[in-house]
């Protein structure tokens, strides 16, 4: 574990903004004090979540996207150290672990070139050997029984949170996904766009379903293997929230009917939410409010086994904003996580 960098209470408290009366979630999260032995701390640790943040765009760089996914993680623990603890937010059963560290491969990448097929081709190296930590490190935590929350990065860490998964139930595991996107593309080296294509090419994950597909975005090619394939699903954006060919429950149902079969992971995508700072922001995307309707509805599921939240872009102007949204969606998928039904 020579990457992960753990979080300690006394960044807590450089971090906390405390207020007489009042009680802040920082104030009662759960650390680490040593890298030594991660399983065994996990397991005899009595928590049910653990929060950790991957800071990078080597992924989507590889993609030919835009920079700016390595900055959510910081942004976000520090709004979500400062929510309030209280009968909605109970945070003694939760571990904020800290983060892997990638600084090396993002110093490597800032001085790469995307117009450079041989850059692209480095960058694309760098993803690989990114995935080997975070499946590890996935892999350490379900199989100590606990839930991974993972912040930030690029949606190529989707394959280390399957595969880290997978690898721990010894099993392959089925995947939710709320993106305009499929990131099914093809096997021409790990980037951003093809987290899942890999993953179910490898045999880690068996059943997929994308949640809001943009049709803009989509390629015929991926329309057709989706179509051909009992395994893969999906409705499109258009269909549900613009032509209301699809009704929004309905579709929460249909989605859970595929997935729901057996262990499955979330996978929310912040290119899906409406004017998100984000490596590809839409102008059209589904609510912050249809977000977190659609993070209740599937965290509340027994069968859930992570979730993942990348792809947002927290530069300074925005910061607050970003850390402040997807602390909301760590809260909500606790809350309806630990209220979990059949």
């Amino acid at each position: 574990m020579n990457k992960l960098v753990l979080f300690n209470n006394s960044i807590i408290t450089d971090l906390l903004n405390t207020r007489s009366g009042e009680t802040k979630f920082g104030e009662h999260v759960q650390t680490l004090t040593s890298v030594s032995n991660i399983y065994d701390a996990l397991k005899n640790l009595d928590v049910t979540h653990v929060i950790f943040g991957i800071p990078e765009d080597v992924g989507v760089f590889a993609n030919h996207g835009k920079s700016g996914t390595s900055s959510t993680w910081e942004a976000t623990i520090k709004i979500l150290l400062n929510t309030q603890s209280n009968t909605f937010n109970v945070p003694n059963k939760v571990l904020i672990l800290g983060h892997l560290d990638f600084s090396e491969e993002q110093e490597v990448i800032s001085k790469l070139k995307q117009s450079n097929p041989k850059h692209i081709s480095k960058a694309r190296k760098l993803v690989t050997e990114i995935d080997k930590h975070i499946v590890d490190l996935v892999s350490k935590i379900v199989s100590a029984g606990k839930i991974p929350i993972a912040i930030g990065g690029g949606h190529n860490n989707a394959y280390g949170m399957i595969k880290g998964t997978s690898l721990a139930l010894k099993q392959p595991v089925n995947s939710i996904n709320f993106d305009a996107h499929t990131d099914f593309r093809a096997l021409e080296g790990r980037h951003s766009g093809n987290g899942f294509s890999y993953a179910y090419a490898e045999g880690f994950l068996k059943r997929y379903f994308v949640f809001g597909l943009h049709e803009n975005y989509t390629s015929s090619d991926i329309f057709s293997q989706f179509k051909d394939n009992k395994h893969l699903d999906y409705n499109t954006y258009e269909a549900v929230a613009i032509r209301h060919e699809k009704k929004f429950l309905a579709e929460l149902q249909r989605a859970e009917s595929h997935v729901n079969k057996s262990k499955f992971g979330i996978e929310i995508d912040c290119d899906a939410i409406i004017n998100t700072p984000s490596s590809a922001q839409t102008p059209s995307g589904f609510t912050v409010e249809k977000t977190r309707q659609f993070l209740h509805h599937f965290a509340k599921l027994n069968n859930v086994n992570y979730l993942h939240i990348c792809e947002a872009s927290a530069k300074k102007k925005n910061a607050a904003q970003v850390g402040k949204l997807i602390s909301y969606l760590i809260t909500d998928f606790i809350r309806s996580n630990s209220n979990k039904n059949d």
